[in-house]
């Protein structure tokens, strides 16, 4: 498997654009995956920089209903004539931020039945699986709180019941891509129990010099009494990576736009750094 950062908050290349948002590309032994398109268009101006060819992608993924997620899907959809585009049925509700911003998909173009919408698990192909873990308990606190939906025609906070992983088996291992982890990054590795997770944490509101300190604390001893090894981006936050790294050592990486990994037989190694 070979897993490459389109876009991220921060960029490891002069070359790439960055932006608050998550997009990443993945080459397994029988696909080639789209996962998120950022807020914007400018996943697929690095991917032609990275000498990525999202003609050749053959099913994309969005992991929730937000708009820094999905963005860039009207470009991929462009670009890209043939890829089925899986998205959980209910993302397309409509989302806030708690300030009142709009913070759902934007109105796509005609995509003649490309878009696929996805149930609680959805199988893509032997061992790939979306799941969004809907029906188990959250032993963890999450933090996304201030986020809210629409639901009995008014706004409460998020369940993120439209957020799904996916969930893939390569060279032995168990591997989870997540984006936000709006359910609790804690509660999917206590639910999927991956070897390796690629997503963001949702810690960037936890104050590293105040309250925030000690859940960012429980969750690097929780984190660390599990086997996972996990490359965090986007809504961790820089400085909260930087509070847990210390902590957590070669078990947490961040990965920028350019960086990624690869997972073969001969184990796992880290990319563009």
């Amino acid at each position: 498997m070979k897993a490459v950062m389109l876009l991220e908050n921060l960029s490891s290349d002069d070359r790439l654009a960055a932006e608050h948002g998550l997009s990443l590309y993945l080459e397994t032994d029988r696909r080639r995956i789209l996962f998120d398109t950022g807020q914007s268009d400018a996943f697929a101006r690095n991917a032609d920089i990275l000498g990525i060819d999202l003609r050749s992608v053959d099913m994309a993924v969005l992991s929730h209903g937000h708009y820094d997620h999905s963005g860039g899907l009207a470009r991929f959809l462009a670009l890209n004539d043939h890829a089925p585009v899986y998205i959980h049925k209910r993302a397309f509700e409509r989302h806030k931020a708690a300030d009142g911003r709009d913070i759902g998909i934007r109105p796509l173009p005609k995509s003649e039945g490309r878009i696929i919408l996805t149930e609680d698990e959805t199988v893509l192909d032997d061992g790939l699986v979306l799941r969004t873990c809907n029906a188990g308990v959250r032993p963890y606190p999450a933090h996304s709180g201030d986020l809210l939906m629409f639901r009995d025609d008014r706004f409460v906070p998020d369940d993120f019941h439209h957020e799904q992983y996916l969930c893939l088996r390569e060279h032995g291992r168990n591997v989870v891509i997540s984006g936000c982890s709006h359910k609790g990054i804690l509660n999917i590795l206590h639910w999927l129990h991956p070897d390796v997770l690629i997503g963001g944490f949702h810690f960037m509101n936890l104050d590293v010099e105040g309250e925030g300190r000690v859940e960012l604390d429980r969750a690097a001893e929780a984190l660390a009494a599990c086997p996972a090894v996990c490359f965090t981006c986007h809504c961790t936050g820089r400085k909260q990576f930087d509070y847990l790294k210390p902590r957590l050592g070669d078990r947490l990486h961040y990965l920028s736009a350019g960086m990624g990994l690869i997972l073969d037989e001969k184990g796992l190694r880290i990319t563009g750094a």
